[in-house]
């Protein structure tokens, strides 16, 4: 009986959904904690006094000019201590061993959505895990080889901006044979930007030349985040080529081959989901770009700017720019040519980045919200296609409407295979209707929907954004699964205002193709499966009204 196979399926796929929020809570309860305890070499925390080196090991993780003497690393009897500087948007701290950004967080971004007191940690030096920026000067006069790092002195050891003030300067002054160096640190309010100059003093009778280095060094482990189902974000290292405005590699090509290039200014970045770090050099200078593996097995990500002299007993400064923070569209386009290219919409980026204007522009001057942006941008992407999909939908409803004709065809040619698809062609001819017109409205949605499914992973303003009631996360997946449900009825009742396949076995997998996509949408960011109702219930709503015109005769 019908009410005892009702009956099992419902108790399956109750069964099923309780499975699912057991797997939830499991995956949630065993993600691994991310460790958080800065250390420098020697396993030091953070803050504590660190023993002085001379030297680290000549790993070959310094780049070289060539012909390059010794570095001057300074050394110390003492003890050294980790620069904390905390801006409006930085917990960041600083190592005096070759001025190195050893710790990033951001303050304006939570690490998780139920922890507002552990802002998101970017870069880091922990036991487990190697993520930081490093600088210096190579060269003749260079501070910096891979037999040692210079040890920079520092007035104090904490740094803050306070009320009122747009800038915080942070100096590292270091004695060389000949010059004083200054490594300076300025950071601005609201900004992810960070300059770094080298203001030399030289005090010799000789010219002081030397070449700054900036570089990322990092391990190939993937940050501690839900990324969700589908297709997994790029991790890994960008730049800009002569030939390609965005070059990207992962870890695994970045080992197998890696990349070196000179070119008119560019930049290197280190790319991961939402966020990125990167090393913007003079623009309107040529330097040398390179992508490679350590043999400590880290990767380098990093430039070489020009040789800069500075004659005797004058001044000069040798500078370049750091950026770490959130893929912000708007900011990177300011920043360096190309750099907005790092938030990655994949291969239907013309349709991508078009969206995310209008989502923004929706967000910024009329809603507020981005859960009710996605909406409206759902309304505006149907009105632009409204006419090619209202041909799709008119064809469909004369489908439907002559469907009994169809099926009389097939039962007064039932042994006639050739026969009923001459008669079936010809009432198509007379009653003027497309077969294949209800495929373009769906043919139309999927590039679009792979390019909203790429704006939204890569929107990082939809990070821990809220829509209405539970959904306090449109970059994360439905926590108690409403919204996949609501899909998944959205599109059963779509599929009843169409005619339903001739072919017995096409029907059934329609009747499956709710059921299907509900269980495809579980995982998915919330913003997804949101513009996915939206566009099944505006369907909905266009299919009814034209099946009534076609059934009055209308169309």
């Amino acid at each position: 009986m019908d009410w005892q196979r009702y009956t099992l399926l419902g108790g399956i796929l109750a069964v099923l959904l309780a499975l699912i929020f057991q797997w939830n809570a499991f995956q949630e309860q065993h993600t691994p904690e991310l460790d958080r305890e800065t250390i420098v070499h020697d396993d030091i925390q953070s803050g504590s006094q660190i023993p002085a080196q001379t030297s680290e090991n000549g790993n070959g993780d310094v780049p070289q000019l060539e012909s390059q003497a010794p570095a001057e690393t300074g050394t110390d009897s003492g003890q050294r201590t980790l620069i904390n500087v905390t801006t409006d948007v930085f917990d960041l701290l600083i190592d005096p061993r070759g001025g190195d950004i050893v710790k990033v967080a951001l303050r304006q971004f939570q690490e998780k959505l139920d922890t507002p007191d552990q802002p998101l940690i970017l870069l880091n030096q922990t036991r487990y895990h190697t993520y930081i920026a490093q600088s210096g000067l190579i060269g003749n006069n260079g501070t910096d080889s891979a037999a040692g790092r210079p040890l920079f002195k520092v007035e104090k050891t904490n740094y803050a901006m306070v009320e009122g003030q747009d800038q915080l300067i942070v100096d590292l002054t270091l004695q060389q044979e000949g010059a004083n160096i200054t490594k300076r640190y300025t950071f601005k309010r609201g900004d992810y930007l960070v300059q770094v100059a080298y203001l030399v003093d030289n005090t010799s009778a000789k010219p002081w030349s030397a070449a700054m280095f900036g570089q990322i060094k990092r391990d190939a482990s993937e940050p501690v985040t839900d990324t969700g189902f589908g297709m997994s974000p790029f991790l890994g290292a960008a730049l800009h080529t002569n030939e390609e405005n965005y070059f990207k590699q992962d870890f695994e090509e970045i080992a197998e081959k890696p990349t070196r290039t000179t070119v008119e200014g560019g930049w290197v970045a280190m790319v991961q989901h939402y966020f990125l770090s990167a090393w913007i050099p003079p623009q309107d200078e040529r330097n040398t770009f390179e992508l490679r593996e350590l043999s400590n097995g880290l990767f380098r990500m990093g430039f070489t700017a020009q040789p800069v002299q500075i004659p005797a007993a004058t001044q000069g400064e040798l500078s370049a720019s750091f950026y770490a923070g959130p893929k912000d569209v708007y900011r990177l386009e300011e920043i360096s040519p190309y750099l907005d290219l790092t938030v990655d919409y994949g291969w239907l980026w013309w349709i991508a980045k078009p969206l995310f204007r209008v989502l923004h522009f929706i967000q910024e001057h009329i809603v507020s919200n981005w859960g009710w942006a996605i909406i409206l941008l759902t309304v505006f992407i149907k009105t632009l296609l409204l006419p090619l999909s209202a041909a799709g939908t008119k064809s469909m409803a004369r489908m439907r409407k002559f469907a009994p004709q169809m099926k009389k065809l097939q039962e007064q040619y039932k042994d006639n295979r050739q026969k009923l698809a001459e008669e079936t062609m010809k009432l198509y001819r007379r009653e003027k209707i497309n077969p294949m017109g209800g495929c373009l409205p769906i043919l139309l949605q999927m590039p679009v929907f792979i390019a909203l499914y790429w704006m939204l992973t890569e929107t990082v303003e939809l990070r821990h954004a809220p829509w209405i009631f539970w959904i306090h996360d449109l970059s994360a997946k439905d926590p108690y699964f409403i919204l996949p449900v609501l899909m998944g009825l959205s599109m059963w009742f779509m599929q009843k205002l169409n005619p339903a396949p001739t072919d017995p076995t096409q029907a059934r997998i329609m009747q499956l193709m709710p059921v299907m996509m509900t269980v495809f949408f579980l995982w998915f960011p919330a913003g997804l499966v949101l513009y996915w109702i939206a566009n099944n219930l505006i369907t909905i709503g266009q299919t009814w009204y034209i099946n009534k015109q076609v059934d009055a005769g209308k169309y």
